[in-house]
């Protein structure tokens, strides 16, 4: 099952996007202003379990961040 993370865009740089389903930090989606970004995995990705990363929120699943890109937040890129 697919999962989601919002994380800070200044942390793209502990992303091993190979574990992901973001092929680059220019493919995720963003918010409005450009200060934080969305990754989805289906296996938990190393750099989470090892927590070399620390998301803002998630994991969630995909009926939980529908709404979250729905927000006034992230309604310009969803």
């Amino acid at each position: 099952m697919r999962q989601y993370l919002i994380i800070n865009l200044a942390d793209t740089d502990k992303i091993i996007f190979s574990q992901v389903n973001q092929t680059s930090a220019q493919s995720m989606q963003r918010n409005n202003d450009n200060t934080q970004g969305i990754i989805s995995y289906s296996i938990e990705p190393s750099f989470i379990t090892n927590e070399n990363l620390t998301p803002v929120q998630g994991p969630l699943s995909k009926e939980e961040i529908e709404p979250i890109l729905k927000g006034a937040d992230w309604e310009i890129n969803y």
